[in-house]
């Protein structure tokens, strides 16, 4: 690259979503941040990444080998999972538990559907294979597991072209040495890749264990070829830096730990937007902040309290009803709580047989696209909608680079929706924009009901390429006054990548009444697994500032749900008995409003996590052009809004010239190299220290 400068201190952040491929680039030497979107190629996904690595360094005038970090958050295994484009999989458990994939929890999602559905198993009934091993709850083994029958069963499932074996014996968090006489075995089978529950999911809780090794293996073979082809093809393009994948957990991890647990990728993405909005939520003192991230194909939501997101240890994906709990694969894994709220900027719009509008769950995808990109695709989205309500620029959408098609977006959306509804064209397009919103807000607010949340109080932050679009009218239906978009919200998620700490998650299942508990077993394993997350940080390079964090999963006795229970540090002993248990009432009260002192508490589950520091973030952004104090448009449109009866002649504002301390009324459109932000009428506008949009909505 010609002019290049060599810094030594670039670090890249890449997020793969459904339709765009965004990146960031810090250069920490400058103090500068680049960044770049790109189209997905969901064939191919790698291609899009190393497009936009060249963008970015083209922009920073950086060498490939400057190149210190990449974090790269991905979609792929989640998508493999939806899409069933997975390895052939075989399960190895104990005999007479080969259908626990399909008999699941025994419960119903809907109690009243004589037809209910459930998704098909990631493993053929013909390759799930009982084996003869028995270990008690205890740990203490029964029948030991056979070495010649283990060979036996691998040998055939090898002939047989299978790619992946999950071994989810019985009580083998309790003793792992049946399962781990399979690995020992499974070395003589190089091309097998083989995942161990006592490794994935070391817990307590049979359907859940097995269907996230079963996951975990399914997806195994993809994540590793998918990685290892990226990484290597990267290192061709002289990047020599370190390579980490998000977890869905909000952190990061090493490409090994990545290819050996890559069911901890299935919301990689995601989480890495809720990373930078807890990053925000800190720097900017704001202690309640929902986070809104609506991109190309769908749009997701999460609470950050306290400057810390909510997080969950069980996951759903695959589901045979979109937004309804338990009609997916459960997968139990240390995550984000990410709630999928609605459709994304490429969901399809469409008239059902009963004259009634539906908007997603089906999506345009990047490939062939919304109608207006004019790469074939002919149905309506919610992008065609707005770019026919004004809110888009046809002739600047991702910074003038690519061009959109007002005529085929009418077309699409006359022809879908205008004929189905017996409207014109823009209130065909506004119908879109307001029963999408509507259907995310009240998705929002069954959420925050069901947490006992009264949303009102929060702040809302935007990213994701839609989001700003639509983040006005969304709040204003929640009752939300106040509105946050950073710069560059529509490629947020890949600035979070390099928001995340690097860190691991351990678990263990552990189930005793409290008073009861064997300290010295908790003890020892709690201090196996720190000195294994010390040497998984330690071979990213990372030795000092190491933080560790511990909690329990605690329930009255023999209930059903657990609740988490923080841990002190150091050894824990019968001294903390008492604390512990007013530790529970505590977390118990927040969730359910009471406690009941008089039942004995019983531990489940102990969780470990080792996490490096926070990474800093420079806090300027290079100007796409020269900057002035002044908030004067750039030019003015007509623009469509929800409650007014005509379109408004409205100015349009440049992002990048809006410096701290701007004011401005709506209505106005803010456009960003990424993303444009629509200010309905009454709204005021200012720009804060961090070139956040802050937009006060009318009470």
């Amino acid at each position: 690259m010609e002019n290049a400068v060599v810094t030594n201190n670039i670090a890249i952040g890449v997020d793969i979503g459904g339709t765009f491929t965004d990146i960031v680039l810090i250069d920490e030497g400058k103090g500068a941040i680049y960044s770049a979107k790109v189209l997905t190629t969901p064939s191919q996904p790698a291609l899009a990444v190393l497009n936009a690595v060249e963008q970015v360094l083209d922009q920073a005038k950086a060498e490939h080998a400057s190149v210190r970090t990449i974090v790269h958050g991905t979609t792929l295994a989640t998508n493999a999972i939806i899409e069933r484009k997975g390895a052939r999989t075989a399960l190895l458990t104990t005999r007479g538990f080969r259908d626990t994939l399909e008999t699941g929890t025994e419960l119903r999602y809907d109690l009243h559907d004589l037809f209910i559905e459930f998704p098909e198993p990631l493993v053929a009934r013909k390759w799930r294979i009982g084996m003869e091993e028995r270990t008690r709850f205890d740990g203490s083994i029964i029948v030991g597991a056979r070495k010649e029958e283990v060979q036996e069963v691998l040998g055939r499932l090898s002939a047989e072209g299978v790619e992946a074996v999950a071994v989810c014996f019985l009580h083998s968090y309790a003793n792992s040495s049946n399962e781990d006489v399979v690995a020992s075995v499974a070395a003589q089978f190089p091309k097998l890749f083989v995942s161990l529950s006592s490794q994935v999911l070391p817990e307590i809780g049979e359907y859940g264990r097995v269907s996230t090794t079963a996951a975990n293996a399914y997806v195994q073979p993809l994540m590793a070829k998918y990685l290892h082809e990226l990484s290597g093809a990267l290192k061709e393009r002289g990047v020599r830096g370190a390579f980490y994948v998000m977890s869905s957990s909000g952190g990061t991890l090493s490409l090994d730990l990545a290819r050996q647990f890559p069911v901890r990728l299935v919301e990689s993405g995601p989480a890495a937007g809720v990373s930078i909005a807890a990053h925000f939520a800190r720097e900017l003192s704001i202690p309640n902040i929902l986070a809104f991230d609506m991109g190309g194909t769908t749009a997701k939501i999460s609470l950050i309290s306290g400057g810390d997101p909510t997080r969950t240890t069980e996951l759903e994906v695959a589901r045979v009803r979109r937004f309804q709990k338990g009609s997916g694969l459960l997968l139990k894994a240390p995550a984000v709580d990410l709630i999928e709220i609605g459709a994304g900027g490429g969901s399809i719009a469409e008239v059902n047989e009963f004259g009634l509008l539906n908007v997603g769950p089906e999506s345009a995808s990047s490939v062939p696209g919304p109608a207006c990109y004019g790469n074939g695709g002919t149905s309506a989205t919610v992008t065609d909608a707005d770019l026919l309500l004004g809110y888009l620029n046809a002739d600047y959408f991702l910074g003038g680079k690519m061009k959109l098609l007002t005529d085929k977006a009418a077309t699409a959306v006359d022809s879908a929706v205008g004929k189905g509804l017996g409207v014109d064209t823009t209130r065909a397009a506004l119908s879109v924009y307001e029963v999408v919103n509507d259907n995310m807000a009240n998705a929002a607010s069954v959420y925050a009901a069901e947490q006992g949340i009264d949303l009102r109080g929060f702040t809302m932050l935007a990213f994701g390429g839609a989001a700003p679009a639509h983040v006005c009218d969304v709040a204003r239906r929640l009752g939300i006054r106040e509105v946050r978009v950073p710069v560059a919200a529509g490629v947020l998620s890949a600035l979070g990548c390099l928001a995340s700490p690097v860190s691991f998650d351990f678990v263990f299942g552990y189930m005793r009444e409290l008073k009861d508990v064997d300290w010295s077993v908790v003890n020892e394993r709690y201090a196996a697994q720190e000195k294994d997350g010390r040497a998984y940080l330690a071979e990213a390079g990372i030795t000092e500032g190491i933080v560790v964090t511990r909690s329990a999963d605690m329930r009255y006795l023999s209930q059903r749900y657990e609740v988490s229970v923080p841990l002190p540090s150091g050894p824990l002993g019968p001294d903390f008995l008492e604390r512990l248990h007013e530790d529970f009432y505590a977390a118990y009260r927040k969730h359910y409003g009471r406690d009941i002192r008089e039942v004995p508490v019983e531990t489940v589950s102990w969780r470990l996590t080792v996490s490096s520091a926070a990474p800093k973030l420079p806090e300027s952004w290079p100007s796409h052009g020269s900057a002035s104090s002044d908030v004067t448009p750039k030019s003015r449109r007509p623009v469509s809004f929800v409650g007014q009866p005509s379109p408004v002649d409205c100015p349009v504002y440049q992002r990048d010239r809006l410096l701290p301390g701007a004011r401005l009324s709506g209505p106005a459109i803010v456009e960003d190299l990424e993303s444009t932000t629509v200010v309905p009428p009454g709204a005021s506008v200012t720009v804060d220290a961090l070139r956040m949009l802050v937009i006060s909505l009318e009470g």
